[in-house]
């Protein structure tokens, strides 16, 4: 009885798994269509017109430059007690 619901569950365990797996492929590749289609990027700030080596550089300097902020700022410091 015991090694039953062992079974039982490890099944359901693969079905939650397998159903992730399935919604995170089919997010994948909603997000990949429209840049195949020629769209422009998920990114707004991207020259539609400009090609794919272009765009990533774009993003590449927008994200550095986002880094670059973000340790700019001062960490908050916990009060002394």
């Amino acid at each position: 009885m015991r090694s039953i619901f062992g079974i039982v569950g490890l099944l359901v365990v693969f079905a939650v798994v397998g159903v992730l797996v399935k919604k995170q492929i089919g997010a994948v590749q909603e997000i990949k269509v429209p840049a195949v289609s020629g769209a422009p990027a998920a990114s707004s700030s991207t020259e539609p017109g400009a090609n794919v080596q272009q765009q990533s550089q774009q993003i590449q300097q927008q994200y550095k430059a986002t880094v670059d902020a973000a340790v700019q700022q001062p960490r908050a410091m916990p009060d002394e007690k």
